[in-house]
């Protein structure tokens, strides 16, 4: 795919991503957004990513800026460090999607960029680099330390005592960071699949031959539960003691709910289950953080932020079980996945997470579908009721509402969603569904990937 600028940052196929590109789109971002004292570089386990990091760093120190080579660390690890600093980020990942693919997500100051910071850095592209005395570059090595220390402390060394918890650590780049948090808690950590060649894991969407391997690493072992998270460890992945995967946005409802947030804000693709947890207020935004960070500023007060893939946004200075854990409005892994664990108290997981609504939601994806191919087809579900009649007749059911919020959410008679949205920086056409029961869930889910496939002629 070509190299493509949005709100998750820079992301393209390696080849494509040259140093000449790479510095092109740091020299904007540092002369249209506020990066305060320095910036600093973060990187995952992809076999490109030290290049690209050096290129950048490249770029920042000819344009006089500080530079503060932070090594491999998590996304919000670095997010964490630079809002320590005062300082701005660039992540070097390409999160879930394959090895030939890298990117760089960008952290002005303030957090994560926005739109309006998307608009300046793109028009400050091509840009001729300017003249400035070359700065040095630093190296800091706390930065894992110090995002592991945060939720210790808040959460206490016999916060999980007792728990036997699997680590599928594959070729994620906080995988040590998260074994030692679990291991900080009191758990007995079982290290599972560990791979020194990168692995896309999306747990949003993960394969069946992923869960089929998790299920038996929980049965084998005997585990109460197994965490797992994506390539740049911003998103959770946790299985119960059946092997059976928790959605993300269940954590983020369990969570939201053990801080005692007042409002929440998520995106439509949540489990609308949320609703009706008693919350103060629940905002439902446009997928993408930008969105949701948006919706937590203009919110304020005791706010929270997930998305349906599980990464959780904290938006005040939260009450954990023995200490104070800090805002941070990035995406995060850890606090979803050590809440829910904490919340489950000295039952099971999975007995914890049948206490939420009765609302299943699952998603999936249409890999290798480039947008025009899918944009054409998801337009169509947008104007013409006879296309959105044809794709739930198939399905068995008819509409009651549609929310256009982000891509097309069709709500049927019978209380089943359904909802169709290419993605914003991967050739994909994303699925996600809504049903009363897991199976429902499940064979709506097949149903509509296959009238997908269908009506793409894939």
């Amino acid at each position: 795919m070509a190299p493509k600028f949005g709100t998750s940052g820079l992301r393209g196929l390696v080849t494509e991503l040259t140093p000449e590109l790479v510095a092109d789109h740091i020299r904007a971002f540092v002369s249209s957004c506020d990066t305060g004292t320095a910036l600093c570089i973060g990187r995952d386990l992809r076999p490109s990513s030290p290049r690209i990091a050096k290129d950048a760093a490249d770029a920042a120190l000819a344009a006089g800026v500080r530079v503060i080579d932070c090594g491999e660390v998590p996304t919000p690890a670095l997010a964490l460090a630079a809002q320590t600093l005062g300082a701005g980020a660039v992540m070097i990942t390409g999160s879930h999607i394959p090895a030939d693919r890298n990117g760089i997500k960008f952290y002005s100051r303030t957090g994560e960029i926005t739109k309006g910071d998307e608009t300046a850095i793109t028009g400050a592209l091509g840009a001729e680099p300017v003249r400035a005395a070359q700065a040095q570059l630093e190296q800091d090595l706390s930065v894992n330390g110090a995002f592991e220390k945060r939720y210790v402390a808040a959460c206490g060394a016999n916060a999980l005592s007792g728990r036997r918890i699997g680590l599928y650590s594959h070729s994620a780049v906080g995988r040590d960071g998260l074994a030692r948090i679990l291991t900080g808690l009191g758990a007995d950590v079982i290290e599972l699949g560990r791979s020194e060649s990168f692995i896309p894991v999306d747990t949003e969407a993960v394969d069946p031959g992923t869960r089929a391997m998790i299920a038996d690493w929980v049965a084998e072992h005997r585990l109460d539960a197994l965490v797992s998270t994506d390539g740049d460890s911003d998103r959770p992945l946790l299985a119960d003691e059946t092997g059976t995967i928790v959605p993300g946005d269940i954590l983020g409802q369990i969570t939201a709910q053990a801080l005692a947030a007042d409002t929440v804000v998520t995106p439509i693709s949540s489990n609308s289950g949320v609703t009706q947890k008693g919350f103060g207020a629940v905002e439902r935004t446009r997928i993408g953080s930008p969105f949701v960070i948006a919706g937590m500023e203009a919110a304020g007060g005791n706010v929270v932020g997930y998305e349906a893939n599980g990464g959780f946004l904290l938006g005040f200075e939260a009450e954990g079980p023995v200490g104070r854990i800090a805002p941070l409005v990035t995406r995060d892994c850890v606090l979803p996945l050590v809440m829910t664990l904490i919340a489950a108290g000295e039952g099971t997981l999975s007995e914890r997470v049948a206490k939420e609504p009765p609302v299943v939601t699952v998603a999936d994806r249409l890999q290798e579908v480039p947008q025009d191919v899918s944009a054409p087809y998801v337009a169509s579900l947008a104007e013409d009721a006879d296309v959105r009649a044809a794709f739930l007749g198939a399905l068995g059911g008819t509409e009651r509402a549609l929310d256009l919020t982000d891509g097309v959410r069709m709500v049927m008679t019978d209380g089943r969603t359904v909802h169709v949205r290419p993605s914003g920086n991967a050739p994909e056409l994303r699925l996600y569904v809504e049903a009363g029961d897991p199976d429902g869930a499940a064979d709506l889910l097949r149903d509509g990937l296959a009238q997908l496939r269908i009506a793409l002629k894939l």
